[in-house]
């Protein structure tokens, strides 16, 4: 297919193809979405994981943050990889490594069998988004990009409301394995649609990108992998009171700090850190992260509520946290409309307030709620995510130059990435170590002269002898049932008191937003994360 070169906003030289750029839209949605949909298809199937392959639902929670680190390593690579060996073949090979490692990971026999294999399937998915977006932009002329990114945005958010319900339906109807096995058929198809359609700009083809910055990289993989382990085994190692531990905090912050030196003296540098001079990127890196945190950790968190607590299958669960997607694709075109006539901080400072006040609600349950008594409280934390997401992203990159927008997109989702596996870790610890805390205040409340315990216990001894118990065997079992009430009900305050943190942090989030310079959407404007 041949190319045409011509003259794009603000200077820049790109590529326009022949073929019909809604085509090529097409083509780089279906690797967006796939990568997308595994984000959040795999967080209502951890029970079955955990049980599957002998682990607990923490320990399952590892398969969602090795993807995550994983993902971030990649992601600062990704622009010299397409540089060095052709976008089209480095995006075709991503989806290879990341279709494959979807089998291995569908047939792992063993918990580390499958965390190795959503290593490997996070290091495939790292460049697709940021390769689908420079595409996409790419293919469409300066007066139709912001339809092309509110189209992109649009398919990025309809991925988290499949992903949860279609994950629950192949966990009930076959097994969690499909959760992963149903990516095989969605890669093949979009190798297929990018052979046919995608064919790489004159400036991919002449690039001459030079050495990659190979110990830039090596220590960004050894401060994330260290990360990765401490954020993944500490909480079942009682964190800094392990010794191991606290080598793995130290080769963290030694190989941070060398990365950062190392990215500030290098020539040509894996990633350029001076970016951060800029107060938006910074302020909005940091925002990410936060968000990346609260976003990941409440994915994780409800489905478990409702299988856990609630006795959900996979599919109710998925159902019930299906809103969210909901929430954030309404919230799109409201969004669209008003960046151009409002000052999109109070946008941004809007998503988080509804985020708190959805976490708020959140912190509200108890063990008699029904399936859909958290619908409104989904539904807005998704329009919250959606009123969040854009906006931050272009407000983060409103002051860099072109040029800056490639390194800036890297880091700015590695922010989000790295933020996001610390949620998932910290809400994990709270609700393991706060059920402990309940239980234990719990457990010292009760004394063998309570009226209540007293009545509770003779209903259930009376119950069970109805049952054709002993009297010795129904008062062991009434023993039980009730111990068994109190962890339940432990475990449920453990839960509340996450909710409740991450409403606060949500709050917390609002002044800062309000540090940001203002800056407006010019039409057709480009976002760097989603």
């Amino acid at each position: 297919m041949a190319t045409a070169t011509v003259d794009a906003s603000q200077g820049m030289s790109v590529s326009r193809p022949t073929s019909s750029p809604w085509m090529i839209a097409v083509s780089v949605m279906l690797a967006t979405f796939m990568e997308v949909l595994d984000t959040s298809i795999a967080s209502v199937a951890l029970p079955y994981i955990a049980g599957s392959l002998s682990a607990t639902n923490d320990e399952a929670t590892w398969v969602l943050t090795s993807y995550l680190v994983a993902n971030a390593v990649v992601l600062p690579a990704s622009s010299w990889f397409a540089l060095r060996f052709g976008r089209k073949r480095f995006l075709i090979t991503c989806i290879v490594i990341f279709t494959v490692s979807s089998f291995a990971c569908g047939s792992a026999t063993s918990l580390g069998m499958i965390l190795l294999a959503r290593a490997v399937q996070g290091a495939g998915g790292g460049a697709l988004q940021p390769l689908s977006q420079a595409i996409l932009l790419e293919s469409f002329p300066p007066d139709k990009r912001g339809m092309a990114m509110a189209v992109f945005a649009l398919g990025v958010v309809v991925a988290p409301v499949l992903g949860p319900t279609l994950g629950g339906y192949l966990t009930d109807a076959y097994s969690w394995r499909w959760a992963f096995y149903i990516n095989i058929p969605i890669g093949i198809f979009a190798i297929f649609m990018i052979l046919r359609y995608i064919q790489d700009p004159p400036y991919i083809k002449n690039a001459k990108p030079g050495r990659i910055d190979g110990i830039g990289l090596g220590l960004l993989a050894v401060w994330l992998g260290a990360l990765q382990i401490i954020l993944d085994k500490g909480q079942e190692d009682d964190w800094f009171g392990a010794n191991w531990i606290c080598w793995a905090t130290g080769i963290l912050v030694v190989g941070f700090v060398a990365f950062i030196v190392r990215e500030l003296t290098h020539d040509k540098p894996l990633v350029n850190l001076r970016v951060f001079r800029h107060r938006n990127f910074l302020l909005g890196c940091l925002l990410i992260a936060i968000f990346g945190g609260l976003l990941y950790g409440l994915v994780t968190l409800l489905p478990l509520f409702y299988q856990e607590l609630l006795g959900y299958t996979a599919f109710a669960a998925g159902w019930a946290v299906s809103p969210r997607g909901i929430g954030a694709i309404l919230a799109m075109p409201i969004i669209g409309v008003l960046t151009n006539k409002l000052d999109i901080r109070w946008l941004i400072a809007c998503g988080f307030v509804m985020f708190g006040i959805s976490s708020l609600r959140f912190g509200q349950a108890d063990l008699a709620i029904s399936q859909w008594s958290f619908f409104w409280a989904i539904l807005l934390s998704g329009f919250g995510s959606g009123s969040i997401f854009v906006p931050l992203s272009t407000t983060t990159v409103a002051g860099l130059a072109n040029e800056e927008i490639g390194n800036a997109s890297g880091l700015y989702n590695l922010s989000r990435n790295i933020g996001g596996s610390i949620g998932i870790s910290i809400v994990n610890t709270i609700v393991v170590r706060h059920q402990q805390l309940h239980q234990n205040e719990l457990v010292h409340s009760i004394t063998s002269t309570s009226v209540p315990l007293q009545n509770q216990l003779q209903s259930l001894q009376h119950y069970l002898q109805t049952q054709g118990y002993s009297a010795a065997e129904s008062m062991r079992k009434a023993y039980a049932l009730i111990g068994e009430i109190v962890s339940g009900q432990a475990r449920l305050w453990s839960y509340v008191d996450d909710f409740r943190y991450m409403a606060l942090v949500s709050f917390a989030c609002i002044p800062i937003v309000f540090v940001l310079k203002k800056a407006s959407l010019p039409k057709g404007a480009q976002s760097i994360g989603h």
